[in-house]
């Protein structure tokens, strides 16, 4: 059935060509047209209590955002004009400041305590902003856009809204370098690791070809999120360029088999490419799938789309790719050159001679990588991971700077709560360590005037048709862990009042994010070693080599996860998520490659333990090597250039985990091999009757 495949694609290779370039449009165009989500917190379950309040809030007070806008140095009456200048900027629900309440001819001392408070402070005052629709929808971005036009330089906007317009801004920006980077740098990596200076180019089409097909049909997800669009391709990039180096190297062997007939060497190679490229996507398939488990959304959207380039990449490799090169042999043959890259028979001879040192070496750090990888910090921050210097950050340090204020919580309570009740819950909030006001209805306009006499633009956007809004003002930074503990009392508080009383905000939807996480972490972690277990088990029909190859590798994962606690970094919650799933997935294929080597040798050539291991070793040493500086290349390459702290953990712990899986493979597995060599025997289905 191969050879019968290989041989149509060799013989309609224009045909391929050509279907393959013009897919090229309806991918682009579907690329384009595939909306992109800046908010990593919308990816939250919507069975979570601050999720659907903020669904509520929506559907019945007409607003979903928020900013608070700092003035300084404005007289009343100019900081008015610029509320109402705001007020016409197209989704801006409305404008709270001391104007809907009282006269701005009042002296600022005789406006109502609270209210001052929470207004003013020196020459500066704060405006909150309420838009129409929720944190990081395009409206409300634009809204945002269109509002730094009007204050100019005259005022501050800050809030999850206005750092998601930054996120939005930096990353369409920096998204074609990352490709452009990670290109180079691959293409430099090939250039020294191919014979031919040709083929890095046409490895690179491919790819590239895979990569848009795999972008284009992400329209029929709706939406992706900014991450998920910014290492996709570079990932897609790093795990499926040995698909294309073991095709041309299979078509090379059999064109020496088959001399003069260069068709049917290409379609022997293609079915050969079919068996091993397919099997080797498969373990790189389930640890992207795996993410798919997660209750954060995030993991679907970037599971789905990582895996489903994975697929495009193996397309490509038996379908595309075979056919350029047949058409465009010539060209590779003229450019061939010597190797540049030195044998690695010398090294692999003293790695094996060695192989008690390196056991110990795995036995020794192991707990050490295992301590640091149960104990190093997860930032749950996503204004830090951006430029300080963007509006955003420089609006939320003046909001501190002026207001001591740094995080704001909603506080919705039923419509008909008894006011003696509201009071008394408010007293309590504002008694929570960093809470610095509460500001509902009476503390706007003052507990003595009556409910008729509640002015209508008040009234329209604080209460609804069942629910009351009320704001509290916290003096904690968001994602810190005395906010968590503080949104957690004040949850606490308010369900002793009613549990339809709900917190939401940025804090309360961080709070849920970190609670979330934690459970995803185990359970993806489970999900891909249960996966990638199966898999190895069933290909070498073996109980013991998924464990050696799993612990591997798992081994390298401990010391890139532990790694951070030991130099005394923060890990982003994006990577403590993910990365150890992708490592998992990406470079496990690295110790299969070398294992598949050493059973053929024990077992088909007769070998012994030591010689087996050895030609193994020697002989999957070149390959691994060229996968793992890929790999390193494609994603290094992005955590250099970006400014986005989120992209440059993922990436840069990837960049690093392929280095740690690339040498754990080449100095462990080695000695694994050596000492549970009589266990394998006895636990391999086919090397059960092995003569140790």
């Amino acid at each position: 059935m191969g050879l019968k495949f290989g041989r149509f694609i060799a013989k309609h290779r224009i045909l391929i060509i050509l279907i393959s370039v013009v897919l090229l449009i309806p991918a682009a165009i579907g690329f384009i047209s595939t909306k992109v989500n800046y908010d990593v917190l919308s990816y939250l379950p919507n069975s979570l209590e601050t999720v659907n309040g903020q669904d509520e809030m929506v559907d019945e007070f007409g607003m979903g955002a928020f900013s608070m806008v700092v003035v300084e140095g404005m007289e009343k009456k100019d900081v008015q004009k610029l509320e109402k200048e705001i007020e016409k900027v197209e989704h801006v629900k409305d404008v709270l400041w001391v104007d809907d309440v009282v006269s701005i001819s009042l002296p600022t001392e005789m406006i109502p305590g609270k209210l001052r408070e929470s207004l003013f402070n020196g020459d500066a005052t704060m405006m909150l902003a309420l838009f129409d629709d929720t944190t990081s929808k395009e409206t409300t971005m634009e809204a945002i856009s269109k509002m730094r036009e009007v204050v100019k330089e005259n005022a501050f906007i800050s809030g999850m809204s206005a750092i998601v317009t930054d996120i939005k801004s930096i990353a369409l920006s920096e998204m074609p370098i990352y490709v452009i980077v990670a290109v180079i740098l691959t293409l430099i990596i090939l250039l020294i690791t191919m014979d031919s200076f040709f083929t890095g180019f046409l490895f690179l089409g491919g790819i590239g070809m895979a990569v848009v097909y795999n972008m284009g049909t992400n329209i029929f997800m709706g939406q992706i999120s900014y991450l998920t669009q910014a290492v996709a391709a570079v990932l897609q990039l790093g795990v499926t360029m040995d698909y294309s180096i073991f095709l041309l190297e299979s078509y090379r062997e059999n064109k020496e088999k088959y001399p003069g007939d260069k068709q049917r060497a290409m379609a022997h190679a293609i079915s050969n490419a079919l068996v091993s490229v397919t099997s080797s996507s498969i373990t790189t398939i389930a640890g992207f799938m795996a993410l798919c488990f997660m209750t954060f959304g995030l993991g679907l959207d970037m599971g789905v789309v990582m895996a489903k380039g994975v697929v495009f990449g193996v397309i490509v490799c038996v379908t595309f790719l075979p056919s350029i090169v047949l058409c465009c042999d010539n060209l590779i043959e003229k450019t061939t050159h010597r190797s540049l890259l030195p044998g690695f028979d010398k090294v692999s001879k003293v790695i094996n001679k060695g192989w008690v040192v390196f056991f110990v070496m795995f036995l020794v750090i192991l707990p050490f990588a295992w301590y640091g990888n149960t104990h190093y910090h997860t930032t749950y921050s996503i204004s830090d991971s951006l430029p300080q210097d963007l509006p955003s950050a420089v609006a939320n340090k003046k909001l501190d700077e002026k207001f001591k204020m740094d995080c704001l919580h909603i506080v919705m309570l039923p419509k008909d709560m008894e006011p003696k009740d509201v009071k008394k819950m408010n007293k309590e909030i504002r008694k929570t360590d960093g809470v610095k006001w509460v500001l509902g209805m009476k503390e706007i306009i003052g507990e003595k005037i009556p409910d008729s006499a509640i002015p209508e633009n008040i009234r329209s956007m604080l209460i609804g048709d069942e629910h009351e809004i009320e704001f509290v003002c916290s003096i904690y930074r968001n994602s810190t862990d005395e906010v968590m503990k503080q949104v957690g009392e004040i949850q606490d508080i308010v369900k002793k009042y009613g549990n339809d009383i709900k917190v939401i905000g940025e804090a309360p939807l961080t709070k849920d994010l970190r609670e979330t996480t934690i459970v995803d972490i185990r359970n993806v972690n489970i999900v891909s070693i249960a996966f990638i277990f199966l898999i190895i088990l069933v290909t070498f029909k073996s109980v013991i080599l998924p464990v050696i190859l799993v612990s591997v590798i798992e081994f390298a994962i401990l010391i890139n996860m532990g790694l951070p606690f030991y130099m005394g970094k923060d890990v982003s919650f994006v990577a403590s998520i993910v990365i150890g799933t992708i490592q998992m997935g990406s470079t496990v294929d690295y110790a299969i490659l070398m294992t598949s080597r050493y059973q053929k040798e024990r077992l088909e050539r007769h070998k012994s333990k030591r010689e087996a291991i050895s030609i193994a070793h020697s002989t999957s040493i070149k390959s691994i090597l060229t996968s793992g500086i890929i790999f390193f290349a494609a994603t290094f390459g992005v955590a250099v250039v970006t400014k986005i702290d989120l992209i440059d953990a993922i990436c840069g712990m990837l960049a690093r985990g392929a280095v740690i899986s690339t040498i754990s493979v080449i100095l462990v597995l080695p000695a694994m091999f050596m000492v549970f060599d009589k266990l394998i025997c006895k636990l391999t289905w086919s090397m059960r009757r092995i003569d140790w």
